[in-house]
């Protein structure tokens, strides 16, 4: 058998081919989230992306208007069901805002462990979309943010959080974007087949949010 000569890249990602036998659209998205979180989207050609699919450039076309129209749609699809997965587990945690702290940060960790592809380029590319086509992600991220902050604010009230304070004053919308910033950037630096494994990670997440924010026992 030949070896293939390793490529170094910043995220590994699975190489997109037509034998995997994925619909068009969704080997276009995976070849897309491939070459943006290796190469950056500025430099990365329709052609490029199409290759890496085994498909035509007149597929692409076929479903997106434009490389910027198919960035958009892969990190609002992403950032769509982050906000969905979420919202369902703080959902199903009880009543207890410490059950559903710690729900959310291990569904949000493990997400960001298992699709750090998808991460690296939400999070890196989203800066090379206009501002149309940005702002429902944004509003995406601020229903994210608000969730969390609705879980502070419950814990806080309840006599089960207390949170350091900010200046003097309680500010639970900073505590929930530095809290947020941690647990986005665990795709940054962490890698399957190490010695902590994504569910640890996630449970480890979640204890370190709710020792952050002064949960009660």
């Amino acid at each position: 058998m030949t070896k293939r000569k390793p490529v170094r890249t910043t995220v590994a990602a699975p190489v997109v081919t037509e034998r995997e036998q994925r619909p068009p659209i969704e080997a276009i998205r995976a070849a897309a989230f491939q070459q943006f979180a290796e190469r950056g989207y500025p430099v990365v050609t329709v052609r490029d992306i199409m290759k890496a699919c085994g498909l035509t450039q007149g597929a692409l076309y076929n479903h997106f208007k434009s490389k910027d129209e198919l960035l958009h749609d892969i990190i609002a699809s992403t950032q769509g069901e982050l906000e969905r997965v979420t919202q369902q587990a703080v959902a199903g945690a009880g009543d207890d805002p410490r059950a559903k702290l710690a729900a959310f940060v291990r569904v949000y960790v493990m997400r960001h462990c298992r699709l750090r592809v998808e991460a690296l380029v939400a999070n890196r590319e989203i800066g090379w979309l206009d501002a149309g086509r940005v702002a429902d992600i944004r509003r995406s991220r601020r229903a994210i943010r608000d969730v969390v902050v609705g879980i502070l604010k419950q814990g806080v009230e309840s006599g089960l959080f207390a949170p350091p304070l900010t200046g003097g004053r309680l500010d639970l919308k900073a505590i929930a974007m530095a809290l947020l910033d941690q647990w986005t950037h665990v795709s940054m630096w962490y890698g399957p087949g190490g010695e902590i494994t994504e569910e640890e990670m996630a449970r480890l997440y979640a204890d370190m949010a709710l020792r952050a924010v002064g949960a009660r026992p």
